[in-house]
């Protein structure tokens, strides 16, 4: 509501503004000469006024034009059609008031057919222009709001698609998760205390992220990290990681969720193709402003396509999708694979 009525304050301003300075500029430019003359200007200042009132008729009739869902060439047609109707009723407006206010001015009778055409003519100008301005103000107010609507469509986008592999994260992660931690209550306490302050600490990190689109990278691995730890626990000396992260990075926001996806894939495609035990390598480097993430695992590339492949290659594809839609033309993603393990790595430029 209060943006209408910024709206409607903002046409107001611009329209007293615009045609006190269209009669200004008439004024200056045509009646230097006629100053001192009342009557003259009285009648030029009442022509600007019934051509504001004139404007205002022509103004509702363009907000009940369904602009938007007709060509060009239409509304330039109805533009310039409504113009030169409209030129005709500020003309006879302002003869039959001047004639009211200011008396017998020879108007009616000095009128002929090139005084009428000259008055019909300069009118549609000022008529046409004034059309065209408002509709360019309307078309620009449009693309903004538009524009805004697009961001905020982004927005919940990028935050549904962080829900989603939130939903995607918990059902098997929480149910390996929880199923080692059993097995270690009895067997070790100590270390089933420790799962699950690092579980608590990751769900955590996912429940208080969703706040934030970025945040900096060095929160980010500490989710992996505690992620990691979970997983190291079940797979015990199956799983070796290393990190290998520049101090200057730490600080660098990066998408939350990111590195995730890429993380999950690494430990579950790479148990199904090393030679165990599993090793992860991350490492984050900055390189002329550009933050260089890379993510290395022992193993080869599954193809999602091949038939005794089980994976959906979704987690990768949410990947490149969230960068593409956060840092367009801004960043790379790669995959780099070999016989003997599979690399990824992503950079984002400011």
């Amino acid at each position: 509501m209060s943006e209408k009525k910024n709206k409607l304050t903002l046409f107001w301003q611009l329209q007293i503004a615009g045609w006190f300075l269209l009669f200004l500029i008439y004024l200056f430019l045509y009646y230097r000469n006629y100053w001192a003359d009342s009557r003259t200007i009285g009648g030029l200042f009442l022509t600007y006024i019934t051509g504001f009132l004139i404007s205002l008729v022509l103004r509702k009739f363009y907000q009940k034009l369904k602009y938007k869902s007709r060509s060009i060439i239409l509304i330039s047609t109805s533009i310039i059609a409504s113009s030169i109707i409209a030129s005709n009723f500020w003309f006879w407006f302002d003869v039959l008031l001047t004639e009211l206010i200011f008396g017998n001015v020879q108007t009616l009778v000095d009128l002929n057919t090139d005084r009428y055409l000259s008055n019909i003519w300069s009118h549609s100008i000022v008529l046409f222009l004034w059309s065209s301005f408002y509709f360019s103000i309307k078309l620009w107010d449009d693309w903004g709001t538009e524009k805004l609507r697009a961001e905020k469509a982004n927005a919940l986008a990028h935050a549904a698609q962080l829900q989603m592999l939130r939903y995607q994260l918990n059902p098997h992660f929480l149910f390996n998760s929880l199923n080692s931690i059993r097995a270690l209550v009895e067997e070790d306490k100590n270390r089933a205390k420790s799962m699950i302050t690092e579980l608590s600490e990751f769900l955590r990190y996912s429940l208080l992220s969703k706040n934030f689109a970025n945040v900096p990278l060095n929160n980010e691995l500490e989710a992996i990290k505690h992620y990691l730890s979970i997983e190291k626990t079940r797979f015990e000396e199956k799983l070796i990681v290393q990190f290998n992260i520049d101090s200057n990075t730490e600080d660098y926001p990066v998408l939350s969720f990111l590195l995730h996806p890429i993380i999950e894939n690494s430990i579950k495609y790479g148990m199904q193709t090393t030679m165990l035990p599993l090793r992860i390598d991350i490492s984050a480097k900055l390189i002329d402003m550009t933050l260089v993430l890379k993510i290395c695992n022992s193993g080869n590339w599954i193809d999602h396509n091949s038939n005794n492949s089980k994976s959906t290659g979704t987690g990768l594809e949410n990947v490149k999708q969230r960068l593409e839609n956060a840092f367009p033309e801004k960043h790379c993603f790669e995959i780099i694979k070999s016989k003997e393990s599979v690399c990824i790595e992503i950079r984002i430029s400011k």
